[in-house]
């Protein structure tokens, strides 16, 4: 089997100072990148700052042979984004790879949290991601070649009491990715998903964490190493990860029906519910536009 590695290529890696994004950084440096160790150093809900983490990770990095460079910008801006590509491209001279796994969490139901939590959590999670993306894209298509992993979960992919703000972003930038997918594709660049599940400061207070102490967070930087990696020719995947088990997640539709024109009505898609709930025969769709056609062009009973 031949080794993936990343020789001659830069990595941007947000969030990149403890956790998910640490592991990420040290298995695409010990494959030969040039890595970019974004974090700002705040706490697990987003406040404060630190250089301390993303400077450590460098450190690690560095004494292993590779090459790094810590930033401190928040991502969750667009001015913050772009100085954060501008630095690895000024020092590095390229991007080949985005990893964007930043996050923090304020959790609580809906109706007992306050608005400026949500946003500040689709902030980081869904902005963060569009504004990082938005910035290295025109390096990626001049050099017609690129890899953007963006970061969901299972919070975003089937729910999670309260986290609807979490949720809500997550679910969000696989949206982001189906969209992005399409734009890039012409210039040799592929955006993927990872949801990971993994023990970091994250989800050690979740009631299930003792569950997750095969789950380290090395585990699944396998799977977003391969994701990033020229090996991945495939685009719009959402692969899960977590404790050895990978599998990929997909958004299906049904066969459904094609109620008659004089005959649509409240009580006929309630007569009907069962033929359109039927999950037989589900397929995928690569766009909206297959989906149209699928939906209005094909034949579904």
């Amino acid at each position: 089997m031949t080794q993936i590695r990343f020789d001659g290529r830069v990595a941007i890696v947000t969030g990149a100072g403890g956790g998910l994004g640490r592991a990420h950084a040290l298995l695409l440096a010990s494959r030969g990148a040039a890595v970019v160790v974004n974090d700002l150093g705040g706490s697990l809900n987003g406040v404060g700052g630190d250089t301390a983490a993303a400077s450590q990770v460098v450190r690690e990095i560095e004494a292993a042979g590779g090459r790094a460079l810590a930033s401190f910008d928040d991502i969750a801006t667009p001015a913050g984004a772009q100085r954060l590509v501008d630095a690895a491209a000024q020092a590095f001279g390229r991007v080949d790879i985005l990893i964007n796994n930043a996050g923090i969490l304020r959790d609580k139901t809906l109706v007992k949290m306050e608005p400026a939590d949500f946003e500040a959590v689709v902030r980081v999670h869904l902005l963060g991601s569009a504004w990082c993306s938005r910035a290295v894209l025109p390096l990626m298509q001049q050099q017609q070649y690129g890899r953007i992993v963006m970061t969901t979960s299972a919070a975003g992919l089937y729910g999670n009491f309260g986290q609807s703000n979490y949720g809500a972003a997550k679910l969000a930038v696989v949206g982001l990715m189906n969209s992005l997918k399409l734009e890039a594709e012409k210039f040799g660049i592929r955006v993927n998903t990872i949801a990971p599940v993994a023990l970091t400061r994250m989800t050690e207070g979740l009631p299930f964490a003792r569950m997750l102490e095969e789950a380290t967070p090395e585990r699944v930087a396998a799977g977003v190493a391969y994701l990033a990696s020229e090996s991945c020719d495939a685009s719009g995947i959402v692969l899960a990860a977590g404790a050895g088990y990978f599998s990929t997640v997909r958004i299906i539709e049904g066969q459904g029906v094609h109620l008659p024109a004089g005959d649509i009505s409240p009580e006929t898609v309630a007569a009907r519910w069962g033929e359109i709930s039927a999950e037989a025969d589900a397929r995928p769709f690569a766009n909206a536009g297959a989906a149209l056609l699928g939906a209005f062009g094909g034949d579904r009973g």
